[in-house]
């Protein structure tokens, strides 16, 4: 194997478990309650859990005596103990406390990672950095998410059996709404052909049909603002809510390299009466239509041939995630040998 081809492998292997330097949602918030959470993202173990004030922390899953996962242990506010030995963490990851013996030297040593976190619309912000002390970037999201006032969301999130980067993929390919989600209620309409076209923005990119505006899935934007996000609308009939589109702001996750978690918040632009109106519609109507659309995803994503993205033959439509797989890798890279100065 030549060196280039090494070099390749080992930063396709690096981006295979997920860019750093960036913020990811890793649950939604309702799942982070009284007891201690164990997860995996990036292909790292983390715990996180509420403190009495109710601010989620999240240090590595790991008591630094002998191993043990914290979030098997118990929360006592600003700290986690493990249920092994009883060592007390704080989410710093500073061991407070050895209560099986005095004096340890072990208390008040910084043992294992900490990570940045932050609460938004709905779920748990957590920012993984390319070297240890890294100091996290604004969080800086589509308005869709921030203007609260203007719009009204729901987070859809689940668990896919693929990695992260055939979620992104599949985002970024509007064509397939034509035909993956042709029964569907709200993308049976439009061209079977198009023609498609790249237009810079000042986070990333737009690429989108051309001749074609506001009838299927028809452009998707990709955003690099802190986290990586991908956004895009679908029009909606009036009997369905508020006129105007249906937003979807989306972000793939990966846990390691053969499983991701995808959100998808779910927008409509819905002020006074019309939020009321529009949540109603969503709990009765749109909830079970959507997961039907992002079963088919999962289904096509899960069910891909082994190593799809080595055998592939794109074209003309696939423009817009042959664009971000230079720009990911391009990151990558760079990240690679931040990491190596560093070491």
């Amino acid at each position: 194997m030549t060196t280039a081809a090494f070099e390749d492998g080992t930063v396709q292997d690096y981006l295979d478990t997920g860019l750093r330097s960036l913020w990811y949602p890793v649950v939604a918030s309702w799942e982070v309650g009284s007891n201690p959470l164990g997860i995996t993202r990036l292909g790292e173990n983390l715990a996180l859990w509420r403190d009495h004030d109710g601010v989620v922390h999240a240090i590595e899953d790991r008591c630094p005596h002998r191993g043990a996962r914290l979030s098997k242990g118990w929360n006592l506010g600003n700290r986690l103990a493990c249920w092994y030995h009883g060592v007390e963490v704080d989410g710093q990851g500073t061991v407070c406390d050895v209560p099986a013996i005095g004096n340890s030297p072990l208390v008040g040593t910084a043992c294992v990672r900490h990570y940045p976190v932050q609460e938004a619309h709905g779920a748990i912000f957590v920012f993984f950095g390319t070297t240890a002390d890294e100091e996290p970037p604004a969080l800086e999201l589509p308005e869709q998410l921030t203007d609260e006032a203007s719009y009204g969301h729901f987070l859809c999130t689940a668990t896919w059996k693929c990695n992260y980067q055939y979620a992104v993929d599949n985002v970024m390919d509007p064509m397939h709404g034509t035909y993956l989600h042709a029964d569907s209620h709200s993308m049976a309409e439009g061209d079977r052909q198009a023609e498609m076209v790249l237009e810079p923005t000042e986070t990333g990119f737009i690429f989108k049909k051309t001749g074609q505006t506001g009838v299927n899935f028809d452009w998707v934007e990709y955003g690099a603002s802190g986290a990586l996000w991908l956004r895009l609308s679908i029009p909606y009939q009036q009997r369905f809510g508020p006129g105007g589109p249906f937003w979807i702001v989306g972000m793939a996750v990966p846990e390691d390299k053969d499983h991701c978690r995808v959100f998808f918040w779910r927008v409509r632009r819905v002020e006074g009466w019309q939020r009321q109106v529009w949540r109603f519609f969503y709990r009765t109507k749109l909830e079970g239509l959507h997961w039907d659309v992002l079963e088919q995803d999962r289904i096509i994503l899960e069910n891909l041939a082994p190593d799809a993205r080595h055998h592939e033959n794109l074209y003309q439509h696939d423009v817009g995630l042959s664009r971000l797989r230079r720009v990911m890798l391009k990151m990558a890279k760079a990240q690679l040998a931040k990491r190596q100065e560093a070491a």
